[in-house]
């Protein structure tokens, strides 16, 4: 396997691409949110770019469906839940179609749309998600969504911790010194992941908005067995494992 780390949407070239699966990492929060619905009975998660298209997805949807998203960590008027991984338990998500704008992380997900094949990726799935990938049998690249278009640590760290659990399995060929900062990265951090994330930026501000178990519960590396794939339009997450 072919791999590349990128670390920011606005990094990507077409050869991160065609013929390739992405993966897209929001550690804070969306891909970590993802997960979580996914794993308490979501039936599927519908990615919008931003918090209008929602809104008007979310009025014109019939059916039991869950409007939830950030701006700036909070909730936008009108939604029904935010961006905490926590929040999506069974009883809020089973069976439900999710409808999801956040501020980078679904963003990202629209901005690898010309990959053959996208996943969602996080610290809570990493093995999950790397045993995808094998199954998959492309070339791959890790895609961090970033903090309002500034790297983000913690996404790095996400591609560290699948690009761990892949080398545990198989060689790979690095196709920039990107992928050797994400696994270094992740090989000091790993023993101490909350405390690291507790001081990105992106943990910073999530603690500002009162958010901290949402920081917990993002660094509980492969606290659940779930993978998800993105296909179709409007994007759309659904589990595969």
């Amino acid at each position: 396997m072919r791999l590349d780390v990128v670390f920011l949407p606005k990094d990507l070239q077409p050869e991160h691409l065609n013929q390739r699966t992405v993966v897209v990492f929001d550690v804070l929060r969306a891909t970590t949110s993802m997960a979580a619905a996914l794993h308490a009975g979501a039936t599927e998660i519908q990615i919008y770019p931003n918090t209008n298209a929602a809104l008007a997805a979310g009025a014109a949807f019939e059916g039991n469906r869950l409007l939830c998203g950030e701006e700036q960590c909070l909730p936008p008027p009108g939604f029904d839940v935010g961006n905490s991984p926590a929040a999506f338990l069974p009883d809020l998500c089973a069976s439900r179609t999710i409808l999801m704008s956040t501020t980078n992380g679904t963003r990202a997900i629209y901005a690898g749309r010309g990959a053959s094949q996208i996943f969602i990726g996080a610290l809570v799935n990493a093995a999950a998600t790397a045993q995808a990938l094998l199954a998959a049998k492309l070339d791959t690249t890790l895609l961090c969504a970033g903090t309002n278009g500034a790297i983000a640590v913690e996404d790095i760290l996400g591609a560290g911790a699948v690009l761990y659990e892949i080398e545990r399995v198989t060689q790979i060929t690095p196709q920039s010194d990107c992928v050797a900062i994400a696994r270094q990265l992740f090989q000091s951090c790993r023993d101490n992941l909350l405390s690291h994330l507790r001081q990105t930026r992106g943990g910073q501000n999530i603690i500002r908005a009162g958010l901290q178990p949402d920081i917990e519960f993002a660094s509980r590396l492969n606290f659940l067995h779930v993978a998800g794939k993105v296909s179709g339009e409007p994007p759309t997450v659904r589990r595969i494992r």
